[in-house]
């Protein structure tokens, strides 16, 4: 994928790392001077300017790219980012960063934002996925879909041990897209046994999560 990054800081510049190990061509947009370092990442195209600026990501060619996250300290300037990614210019995925999170509400598909990564939000679901143990965690929402990704740990007591991931009834709106075992990773099939210790990754809407409960005997 092309994906561009506005905002070069620490955050901006260890995602364009992680996407460039990925193989994917970066692109990070810093508007001030003292944050332009190209060598930090040598391996991105780096573009000098605003990003809140229609004329920047012109010249950018930022209609090219597959992804733009928003990833500076600001969240204004991330909300107005996401919204002339996606309507000037028709970008298909949209990520932006929250950095305060009473401003959380702000990134819907309103503003453009597909997903919204907030990292006070994210830590606090890693703290009660961490600990949590038969109940449903709320890890990520996706905007444009009103989805939710939510992980579920079966405990060592589940009456769902040894049954088949075909036995599960789910509400209409919610997949099992992954069960953590382990090291491993597994891309669930109807006759794959269930575990306990098994973490379940679910995508939901947040009306049917308890009913997803219900299905896992809570």
């Amino acid at each position: 994928m092309r994906v561009a990054i506005a905002g070069a800081g620490a955050v901006g510049r260890s995602i364009a790392a992680e996407l460039i190990d990925g193989r994917h061509q970066v692109m990070l947009i810093e508007r001030e001077a003292d944050q332009f370092e190209p060598h930090a990442v040598e391996q991105a195209d780096w573009v000098l300017g605003d990003a809140c600026e229609v004329s920047i990501l012109e010249e950018s060619g930022i209609e090219q790219c597959d992804v733009v996250i928003a990833a500076t300290g600001d969240d204004k300037a991330n909300l107005v980012v996401s919204l002339l990614a996606k309507t000037e210019f028709a970008v298909r995925r949209v990520v932006a960063r929250v950095n305060n999170p009473a401003n959380e509400w702000l990134f819907t598909d309103a503003w453009g934002v597909d997903v919204a990564v907030s990292t006070p939000r994210m830590l606090a679901a890693m703290v009660e996925e961490a600990v949590s143990v038969g109940d449903l965690v709320r890890l990520m929402t996706f905007r444009q879909s009103n989805a939710n990704l939510v992980e579920l740990t079966l405990p060592a007591e589940t009456p769902l041990a040894g049954k088949p991931v075909s036995d599960l009834t789910l509400p209409r709106d919610a997949a099992l897209v992954t069960i953590l075992r382990g090291d491993r990773v597994i891309v669930p099939q109807p006759e794959d046994p269930l575990e306990p210790g098994d973490e379940l990754l679910f995508v939901a809407t947040a009306d049917v999560e308890p009913e997803i409960r219900t299905a896992l005997g809570y």
